[in-house]
């Protein structure tokens, strides 16, 4: 007889760590990736930096009182991602909580956007989890090959809406049609 047999040798235990090594570093470095930690809180640093630099053109004081009122403002003319931020922070009227507090008394202290923006994703994670849909550029992208619903996508940027639209063609015509009255005339060229 031979002798016993152990339920690990040093091979397969080596084997084991090399594959626990294998599944953990790709999230690592997805974690860590540069393009991710920029992309994160994108609306939240965009909406809130564009808003602070409203401020600081209209208003030679920053109370509490004055960035919640013009915040609640400013957010009845948002749209998109930029609404729903709003509606997380509690400046629209239809939202579920209000903690516009957390983001005008750090202002009104003149911290960083970036600072409030990470103190808001603790409170909570749906702010820092929005990010801007990305522009087509239409003079890149074949029209023929989108799916409808980017081209609709399309329209929808631009405020149009194709009603006789029954197939493919007759939204990339309509968007073919239309591209010269919201695109540049760099990228109307090779439409």
């Amino acid at each position: 007889m031979g002798p016993p047999s152990r339920p690990f040798s040093s091979c397969s235990f080596a084997a084991l760590l090399a594959l626990a090594a294998l599944c953990v570093a790709p999230r690592a470095a997805w974690a860590l990736h540069p393009r991710r930690s920029e992309a994160q809180c994108e609306v939240c640093q965009g909406f809130l930096g564009r808003f602070y630099t409203i401020l600081k053109e209209t208003h030679s004081d920053f109370l509490v009182a004055s960035i919640e009122d013009e915040l609640i403002r400013t957010c009845k003319n948002t749209k998109g991602k930029e609404n729903r931020l709003c509606y997380y922070l509690g400046a629209t009227s239809d939202a579920a909580t209000k903690i516009i507090s957390e983001v005008s008394r750090p202002m009104s202290a003149h911290v960083p956007v970036s600072k409030i923006c990470e103190k808001l994703k603790k409170a909570d994670i749906q702010i820092c989890e929005l990010t801007y849909e990305r522009k087509l550029d239409l003079t890149s992208v074949d029209l023929s090959k989108l799916k409808v619903a980017e081209l609709r996508k399309i329209l929808e940027s631009w405020g149009e809406v194709c009603r006789a639209c029954i197939e493919k063609t007759d939204w990339v015509n309509l968007i073919k049609e239309l591209a010269p009255k919201h695109t540049s005339s760099a990228s109307r060229a090779d439409l």
